[in-house]
This record gives structure tokens, C-alpha cells and sequence, in this order.
């Protein structure tokens, strides 16, 4: 399709000119603030330059946060979770320096694995899909799962002859969150399983998991020592360790805020 060029267009003309433009390049974004900037452009006397540059760094800002919405939304975290909603007052074991450096990514960018360790409550979760978010938002592919989930449809494919078809999915994110790995125990074909999907990632792509089980206690899950040992050996090395404590963080919250009107008053 060509558009008619015409020149000394009405202001209701070129409108829908741009309107139908916007349509045809796919630039959304565009198409629905030109006017707005149009008319800042014309109160701050912008160049013609200036103006098409605000136009198309629209476009692109649009786009982006776009593409990390659907990064989010692919990557199946369970509930929205945030660094800033952390309070780092409420639990001291988390250092909020490690954490932001964390946040930069470049452990992803390394394909190192980050383990988060402690009890119920102490943020584990918040912490994994807080760090997953922002991965997704920069750009990485992210994917996340609970440990029983995993291992079931680990299960499931290996039945139904899609075993390797499953992994290599596994495989291609760039970090694989893995949540509450140590609350059940494992058989040993579960486990079995989960160290394929391990070894597929080892030191090519990035695997983040939380457990409320110090390593001494993932013989509970993984039965097998030997096998133990081996995920252990894969969700550490070159990796980071964080210690989230005992002391439940939702509980501190809780306090926190019910203690605030009695501040008040």
C-alpha cells in the first residue's frame, strides 16, 4: 500500500496520515503520542531533529519494556516479587550490596549458580524471583519452577519418550530458578532426573535455587550420597552462597507493621 503525498496537509490530515503511517510500520507507540509530543516539541521549540529523535526513543523505550513484560510472563514466576519491596532491615543475613551487585547480572553472563539458604519466611523466594525479574528485564531468558514440579514433568516426559525434548528445553534458558528444593524427599529416579537437567546446564547456563535444607541435609532428598554430592558439587562451584537465616522475614514484616499504629497513637 502507498500513501498519498500531499503537501500543505490540515492538522486533521496529517493526523491521520501519521495514524495510518504508525499502522502500517507497526510503531504503536508512535501512533499514539505524537500528538502529545508534537505539542511538546512545539512548546519547547525543539529541533525537527530533536523531535523525531523524543518520536523514535518512544518507539524503542515502548518496545523494550514490552519484550521484558513477556520475558516476565514466559519465565512463570508465581507472583510478582521485587528487590525494592525487600526490607534488608527486617533480615541482616541478606547484605543488600551482595544482592544489587547480584542484580547486574554478570553471573548469569558467567553461568555461575546462585544458592539461597534458609528457613521458611527468610526471603528465600522473594530473593529468587526478585533476581529472575531482573534478569528477565535485561534480557536473559528465565525460567522458573519448584523443585517438585520439575521433577515431575521430568517424570511424565521421560514415560512418554519425550525425556531429552524436556532437558534441552531446560537447557536453553538462561537461568533456570529453582524453588524449594529440599522440602520432599526425592526418589532416586526423580533425582536422577533433575541431576540430567543439572549436568545439561553445568557451566553454560545459570541455575538459581532456594532450600530451606542446608547441603548437610539434602541427603533427606537425594537418598543417594554419592548423587547427593555430585548436585552439590554442580550448584556450587564458582558459584554464590547466601545464607538467609532462621529468623522468619514475613514474621519480622508483620511486626513491623502492627507495631506502626501503636507508634502512631
Amino acid at each position: 500500500m502507498t500513501l498519498p503525498r500531499q503537501r500543505g496537509l490540515t492538522e486533521q490530515a496529517a493526523d491521520a496520515a501519521i495514524d495510518t503511517a504508525c499502522r502500517l510500520l507497526r510503531l504503536p507507540s508512535i501512533r499514539n503520542e505524537f500528538s502529545d509530543i508534537a505539542d511538546r516539541a512545539m512548546k519547547d521549540q525543539m529541533t525537527y531533529r530533536g523531535f523525531l529523535a523524543e518520536l523514535l526513543m518512544t518507539e524503542c523505550d515502548d518496545r523494550s519494556r514490552r519484550r521484558s513484560e513477556r520475558r516476565i510472563k514466559a519465565a512463570g514466576f508465581p507472583r510478582e516479587k521485587s528487590l525494592r519491596a525487600f526490607d534488608f532491615d527486617a533480615n541482616p543475613n541478606i547484605d543488600g550490596a551482595t544482592i544489587h551487585t547480584l542484580a547486574s547480572c554478570e553471573w548469569i553472563k558467567k553461568s555461575q549458580p546462585l544458592c539461597l539458604i534458609g528457613d521458611s519466611g527468610t526471603g528465600k523466594s522473594h530473593m529468587l524471583i526478585a533476581l529472575g525479574t531482573e534478569a528477565a528485564m535485561k534480557g536473559y531468558r528465565v525460567r522458573y519452577t519448584l523443585a517438585t514440579k520439575l521433577v515431575n514433568e521430568l517424570v511424565e516426559a521421560a514415560d512418554e519418550k519425550q525425556l531429552n525434548k524436556t532437558i534441552a528445553r531446560y537447557g536453553r534458558v538462561d537461568l533456570l530458578c529453582i524453588d524449594e528444593l529440599g522440602y520432599m524427599e526425592l526418589d532416586r529416579h526423580g533425582a536422577e532426573l533433575l541431576f540430567q537437567v543439572l549436568t545439561e546446564r553445568e557451566e553454560k547456563n545459570s541455575v538459581a535455587i532456594a532450600s530451606n535444607e542446608s547441603f548437610g541435609g539434602w541427603t533427606k532428598t537425594f537418598t543417594d550420597p554419592r548423587l547427593c554430592a555430585a548436585i552439590v558439587d554442580r550448584l556450587t562451584f564458582n558459584g554464590t552462597i547466601i545464607e538467609t537465616g532462621t529468623d522468619s522475614y514475613r514474621l519480622a514484616s508483620t511486626r513491623a507493621r502492627a507495631e506502626e499504629p501503636a507508634k502512631a497513637s
